[in-house]
């Protein structure tokens, strides 16, 4: 299957790597040291066309194709791993379950905002003891006249602080397994609906993770999602395309790491010539170099089947997430060997990919699970 970009798409790569370098690089050790995310730097990327991307164009949006979201993400992660994957995996959660889910009245209402900007969403699925075991989520939402009765608590939700609206996931039937588990809209101020940032994360900094509460929080009956009980399908289609542009962000976060430790080497001199001269650098670099360009093509392959929500492209987008993810910490790491003390100073950039990589490893399911994953689909 050929997947070698077409002119639109190389140019749009350009397009992006141009703005990540003029518009975020400048704000990613501000970032990182403080916690935070510029609310003016999310709205250059909303006029950027950045979320839109992941959208229909009946609603503002752009129809881009997965492969070519994976490029935005991929090349804002060369920057900043916290904001590509934070632009990835948000929006494209989002987007898939309202796409396969959501009615005509639920789109209209709440994508254009979403599309342009003006609002931000955000998704919540994990518990505290409800991880990669999404079957053992407590949340449960209650039918009471025309609202829902929602209880529980989520954790490790990204962005909830400073998003509009949530999509979040609660048992309607607590009897019917994963048969039982539907999806709801929850805006911010909703009565009963509380969150707290949960503490500094050793990465993906500025991106706030948070635990939130549900307490008798009543929503609507129109904010429920498609139909009871169909929130566990629409998860397994949804986190295929999130697994594929996690891949993407660690092609990006390689990629970057990668070529800050080639310009690093060219300049560094020891023993009177610049190290890069050195055939042990230039092993090293040679196998970062083998090892992202690897990912990347995985990555590629798995982002033009995986709308097709078959098992090879199930299968192909786990691969891609644990095999680039581990790549991204692989390389990340070797580019701190190649700067040596300089690699573990603050005052680069490179201790950050690698905290950063580290991340990536864990969400959107643990490389762990995703290899069991995998494992299944080969066995049956």
């Amino acid at each position: 299957m050929l997947y070698k970009l077409s002119e639109e798409q190389e140019m749009f790569r350009q397009t992006v790597a141009r703005f990540a370098k003029d518009k975020v690089a400048p704000r990613v050790s501000e970032m990182d040291k403080k916690d935070c995310f510029p609310k003016d730097l999310y709205q250059e990327i909303a006029k950027m066309g950045l979320p839109a991307l992941f959208y229909p164009s009946e609603y503002g949006g752009s129809d881009a194709d997965l492969l070519t979201c994976c490029l935005a993400s991929e090349e804002i992660c060369k920057v900043s791993t916290s904001v590509g994957a934070f632009l990835g995996s948000i929006h494209s959660l989002f987007s898939s379950c309202f796409k396969l889910s959501a009615s005509k009245e639920q789109k209209e209402r709440h994508l254009p905002d979403v599309v342009s900007g003006r609002k931000l969403c955000a998704f919540g699925l994990t518990e505290p003891d409800a991880g990669s075991d999404i079957a053992s989520m407590r949340s449960n939402a209650i039918l009471n006249g025309d609202e829902y009765i929602l209880n529980g608590v989520k954790n490790f939700n990204s962005g909830i602080d400073f998003a509009d609206m949530t999509l979040v996931y609660a048992k309607t039937d607590p009897n019917a397994g994963i048969k039982g588990i539907s999806a709801f809209i929850v805006e911010k101020g909703t009565k009963g609906f509380s969150y707290s940032v949960t503490g500094k994360m050793m990465g993906f900094r500025g991106i706030h993770h948070c635990e939130s509460v549900f307490e008798d929080c009543r929503v609507p009956k129109e904010n429920l999602i498609g139909k009871e009980g169909e929130g566990f399908k629409t998860v397994l289609s949804v986190l295929d395309e999130g697994r594929t542009l996690a891949g993407a962000s660690g092609v990006g976060t390689a990629q970057g790491a990668l070529d800050y430790a080639i310009h690093y080497a060219k300049e560094r001199v020891q023993f009177g010539r610049p190290i890069a001269e050195f055939q042990a650098i230039n092993h090293i670099l040679a196998d970062m170099a083998t090892n992202t360009e690897a990912a990347r093509q995985l990555v590629y392959r798995a982002a033009t089947i995986v709308r097709e929500h078959t098992k090879e492209s199930m299968k192909l987008a786990t691969m891609a997430k644990y095999f680039a993810t581990d790549v991204a910490m692989k390389v990340t790491s070797r580019a701190v060997d190649i700067l040596g003390g300089y690699g573990y100073s603050e005052e680069y950039p490179i201790e950050r990919m690698m905290r950063d990589a580290k991340g990536l490893q864990i969400y959107e399911g643990t490389n762990q699970i995703q290899r069991n994953a995998v494992a299944r689909v080969l066995l049956t």
